[in-house]
């Protein structure tokens, strides 16, 4: 069985690579669906579902194999595995301008309910993807999700991607670094194209080479994804429209960004509204789970100012200025709106780098590209949500190691805990890790777990309290691991910070 037809097994089921019964040789062209399916932006009524068509993925056109014609794809969602009762169906028009992506928006599902889908083209029929509604305003069960970030082609295996199929839960979130941009270096695995990407093709080439990866395809063939980018969809570091270095010289950068977030766009499934407008995007939006909780998903790379000082990990009373922004201004009073309203028992702020203070050393050094480099902006979301009578839970990516933290009101004194942050460790970046390494010291009493291997955060939210599990892999660099879970929490409803299980 060629790699690109194989079996995906969803709740029992296996479906993929199927030639359409009635299907001639001049309709059947080499298999579409390389590049998986997947769902994503869970309503009450509804989500995405998303495919593209590419029968020679890798090309370096970026088209993937596809012709410039418009392609018919159908697409079904069914109630059962079986697809013996379908719930909704139609027919969307593949374009060469969206580089033969589809994105199928649904509404008027039940809610609170698993449901499957697929698709057809060019005489193909997809694998089967499993998702799932929200669900309905007034309800509150039990939410099983995970969430991870950073995953390196070159690094490692995709492991952490297949456990996560395998934990079947009812949603994932991806919190940045979904693909990095640049060329090809030592590991398990090589980077295509070969060098660092900036054009709208090599950005649509790096992103199918990820996509292509089996067992990535099965964690979103299991569950509906939410999803957020860092900055190695676009470039490492930038801020804005504000370039890291200068490598590779030259070039326009905004250009670049708009290709990479168009990239981006064709490549995950997002709601029509995360179209790319021009060189922007607009990533940051909200979603509700029942009456349990509130996601509130966040982009702190394309509206924040320049890292201070020129960044890294330094003392910088720049650092301090309150002019300085990672949000931007609306992004910052959408947030606050967001929380103010108070729609579930639980809101979740997912987004991209460390949020609580973390000190590098005793002279206060600090990161410059995480929050710690924008404290004003910090203050004024965190001073909003008390005066809003929130407690969230912050869920963060970047750092490449697990951390967990009680969010202080005043880091200094250590007075009072207002949330909780849990920083999900990478999918692969920084390769095995060191389990033994030790991350938590007295600069920081507030931290209170940190491990430095891969995998990802399971969650288990009730009415009542959320249960906290920091799951690892002892190795990425060889296949097929095992995972285990390094730490648990738990933190209740209403009462920030974290307590033993």
């Amino acid at each position: 069985m060629t790699l690109q037809r194989r079996t995906f097994l969803i709740g029992g089921l296996a479906s993929a690579g199927v030639v359409l019964a009635g299907s001639t040789a001049a309709t059947a062209v080499a298999y579409p669906f390389t590049l998986g399916v997947a769902s994503g932006e869970p309503a009450a009524d509804g989500f995405v579902i998303w495919t593209r068509l590419a029968p020679s993925p890798l090309n370096a056109d970026g088209l993937g194999g596809m012709t410039s014609a418009d392609a018919a794809v159908e697409w079904q969602v069914a109630t059962d595995a079986n697809f013996t009762q379908i719930a909704a169906s139609g027919t969307v028009a593949a374009t060469q301008a969206w580089a033969h992506s589809v994105h199928v928006t649904l509404t008027g599902l039940q809610p609170g309910r698993e449901y499957w889908y697929r698709f057809r083209a060019l005489g193909h029929i997809s694998q089967v993807g499993r998702a799932r509604t929200a669900p309905a305003v007034g309800s509150s069960p039990a939410l099983t999700m995970l969430f991870t970030s950073c995953s390196h082609y070159e690094a490692g295996y995709f492991t952490a991607y297949r456990r996560m199929a395998e934990e079947n839960p009812d949603l994932i979130l991806h919190l940045g670094d979904y693909i990095y941009e640049g060329g090809a270096g030592s590991g398990v695995r090589t980077h295509q194209p070969s060098g660092e990407i900036t054009s709208l093709a090599n950005y649509r080439v790096r992103h199918a080479l990820y996509k292509r990866d089996v067992d990535l395809q099965a964690a979103h063939a299991a569950a509906p994804w939410l999803v957020v980018w860092d900055d190695h969809e676009v470039e490492n570091n930038y801020a804005n429209l504000v370039r890291a270095d200068n490598s590779p010289a030259g070039g326009d950068f905004a250009a670049r960004r708009a290709a990479a977030y168009k990239a981006y766009y064709e490549h995950m499934p997002l709601r029509s509204a995360q179209a790319p407008s021009g060189s922007n995007l607009q990533l940051y939006r909200r979603l509700r789970w029942g009456s349990l909780a509130t996601f509130h998903m966040l982009d702190t790379r394309q509206y924040r100012d320049d890292q201070a000082c020129g960044d890294g990990t330094k003392l910088c009373p720049a650092a301090d200025d309150p002019g300085r922004t990672l949000t931007g201004a609306a992004q910052e009073s959408w947030l606050l709106d967001g929380l103010g309203q108070r729609l579930g028992t639980w809101d979740f702020l997912g987004q991209q780098v460390f949020f609580a203070q973390k000190l590098a050393a005793a002279d206060g050094s600090k990161s410059m590209d995480s929050w710690d480099g924008y404290t004003a902006n910090r203050g004024r979301i965190q001073a909003g949500w008390q005066a809003r009578g929130n407690t969230p839970v912050v869920l963060t990516g970047d750092v490449h190691r697990h951390w967990a933290s009680n969010i202080m009101d005043n880091y200094a004194t250590q007075n009072k805990v207002i949330g909780t942050e849990l920083v999900t460790t990478s999918v692969t970046s920084s390769g095995d890790g060191n389990a033994a390494e030790t991350g938590t010291s007295s600069l920081n009493p507030h931290v209170k777990f940190y491990k430095n291997q891969r995998g990802y955060v399971r969650t288990v939210t009730t009415p009542a309290q959320m249960t906290v599990d920091f799951r690892v892999l002892d190795k990425v660099t060889v296949r097929d691991y095992p995972i285990k879970t390094a730490q648990s929490y738990v933190i209740q409803a209403g009462t920030p910070g974290l307590q033993a299980p």
